[in-house]
């Protein structure tokens, strides 16, 4: 870890030192990039230094130890020791987490896709209520949400829907939504009172960059037609409604919620690249189809990531054993306790395995 410490410093030293040299400034691109760079190492840099200091600091106060003999003035000087030693681990600790590498998907915005699984009407409808909640959510993060494509029944669910949304680190909370969804409740098509239980799947996907994925204009068959469903007075007008096939890999990406075929392009494209990109990213890491299962699994009712039973008013996370009964809120885009618990679980993993590399 040391290594790695002095390593860090070292290259903060040297971006300084770049930063200032006018031939770098000459070049934006580079200097962009170096700039970030250095943003990025910047606290993890006052950290080090800090722990440092106090490294420093409790060396000095150990010395004092053994060279006062008052007793008060040893009692006071103990007092401050332990302080020290807890500060020192602290900053060890945050250090350590800084150190682990970092998703280079995090800060991206994201492509969330939500499709109702078993349950028809009733998973449809929940479907619904989730693309509110992640609404929600977004707005309470200052976030912008932009709806792609929807496919809506006739009772205001959805049996599928595609949206963006856009904001510096969606990914980083939203990636764990990923997969199935299972909700607990009776259905306001159920005369009886009886709880049924459904399924959605919900894939949360980074927007990829231009320069990440290659496509060949050969490969794409683009379609246009006109929008259909419940929505904006732009409806059945114009072949606004854009269908785009990459021949390759057989996806197919549609797009009709703008008013404009160029905007519906833009966006049925900007999905495209993002499912390209995952489907290379899940090749390097093994099995495209192992990692889509992963993803958005089969939508059984025995799958699930998340449970949400609204007889009892909880949602459960089983990945990290969290239940809190507070649905309404959840529901309405109160996320945050369930996103960090599953980002401190992840962070633990990743430590884990590092002193487990550490130790090999």
């Amino acid at each position: 870890m040391l290594d790695k410490l002095s390593a860090v410093e070292n290259r903060f030293d040297e971006l300084n030192l770049l930063l200032s040299d006018p031939a770098v400034f000459a070049d934006q691109e580079r200097y962009r990039r170096l700039l970030k760079e250095h943003a990025d190492l910047s606290g993890l840099v006052d950290n080090i230094r800090a722990l440092r200091q106090t490294q420093e600091a409790i060396e000095e106060h150990r010395q004092l130890l053994t060279q006062s003999d008052d007793r008060e003035f040893r009692e006071l000087v103990r007092e401050e020791l332990s302080a020290l030693e807890l500060r020192a681990t602290t900053l060890a600790v945050d250090l350590q987490e800084q150190l682990l590498p970092k998703d280079p998907n995090d800060d991206r915005n994201v492509i969330m896709e939500i499709r109702a699984g078993a349950g028809g009407d009733e998973a449809a409808l929940f479907a619904a209520v989730l693309f509110r909640m992640y609404g929600a959510y977004a707005d309470s993060q200052g976030w912008k949400t932009e709806l792609i494509d929807a496919s809506e029944t006739e009772i205001g669910g959805y049996k599928e829907i595609v949206f963006m949304i856009e904001g510096r680190g969606a990914y980083s909370q939203l990636k764990f939504e990923s997969g199935v969804h299972r909700v607990q409740r009776v259905p306001v098509t159920e005369s009886g009172g009886r709880i049924h239980t459904s399924t959605v799947t919900v894939a949360v996907l980074p927007e990829a960059e231009d320069v990440e994925v290659n496509i060949n204009p050969n490969d794409l068959q683009i379609d246009t037609y006109r929008a259909s469903g419940a929505g904006g007075q732009h409806v059945n007008r114009t072949d606004s409604a854009v269908r785009i096939t990459h021949k390759p890999s057989g996806l197919v990406v549609t797009c009709q919620d703008q008013r404009s075929q160029y905007k519906n392009k833009d966006r049925a494209m900007a999905v495209l690249k993002s499912r390209l990109l995952e489907m290379t990213q899940s090749a390097h890491a093994g099995s495209i189809a192992l990692e889509r299962k992963n993803q958005v699994g089969t939508g059984d009712r025995s799958e699930r990531i998340r449970t949400y039973n609204y007889h009892q008013g909880r949602v459960t996370d089983h990945r990290v054993g969290l239940t809190l009964y507070r649905l309404e809120a959840i529901l309405l885009g109160d996320l945050g306790e369930i996103i960090r618990a599953l980002q401190a679980a992840a962070r633990s993993n990743s430590l884990g395995q590092a002193s487990e590399d550490d130790a090999g």
